[in-house]
C-alpha cells in the first residue's frame, strides 16, 4: 500500500499551522499582512491618481453627512502616497484599526478573542462614535 506524497499546498499549510504559536511565526505573520498592506496601500494610491471617482460613501454622497467610515479610502490613498499624517488625519481610528490587525498575531489578537462579546460590540461602538465625531469635526459638519 502507498500512500500520496503531500501536496506542497498541503505542506505549506501545514507548516503555517505548526508555526501559529511561535514568535517566529507571528512575527512572519506581521512581515506578510505589512507587506499586503503596503501592496494594497500603494495599488490604490495609484489607481485613484489615474482615476478619482469622488466620493465613495453613499451617505455622504446624497445627504452630505460623513459615516462613521468615512475618509477609511483615504488612508490607504495617503498611506500608499507615503503621506502618513494626511492618513492619521483623514480618520485616525481606521490607522488604529489596521496597526491592531497588522499586530494582532504577536499578543492583541488573542485579547481581543479574549473579551466578551459583549465587551467587543461596546469597543467598536465607541470607535465609531469616535470616528463619526472626528468626521463631523473634519469636513466642517459640527461648525455653525
Amino acid at each position: 500500500m502507498t500512500t500520496a506524497a503531500p501536496s506542497f499546498a498541503g505542506a505549506l499549510t501545514t507548516r503555517w499551522r505548526r508555526t501559529a504559536d511561535t514568535v517566529s511565526g507571528a512575527v512572519m505573520r506581521v512581515l506578510l499582512r505589512g507587506a499586503g498592506g503596503a501592496v494594497a496601500a500603494v495599488a490604490v494610491g495609484e489607481l485613484h491618481d489615474a482615476h478619482d471617482p469622488g466620493v465613495l460613501c453613499m451617505l455622504r454622497r446624497f445627504t452630505g453627512i460623513p459615516c462613521p467610515g468615512c475618509g477609511s479610502t483615504t488612508v490607504f490613498i495617503e498611506a500608499g502616497h507615503g503621506h502618513w499624517s494626511a492618513a492619521l488625519a483623514a480618520n485616525p481610528v481606521t490607522v488604529v484599526a489596521a496597526v491592531g490587525l497588522l499586530i494582532a498575531p504577536l499578543g492583541p489578537g488573542r485579547w481581543w478573542w479574549g473579551l466578551s462579546p459583549r465587551h467587543r460590540n461596546v469597543l467598536i461602538g465607541a470607535a465609531a462614535v469616535i470616528s463619526w465625531t472626528w468626521q463631523l469635526h473634519r469636513l466642517g459638519i459640527s461648525r455653525p
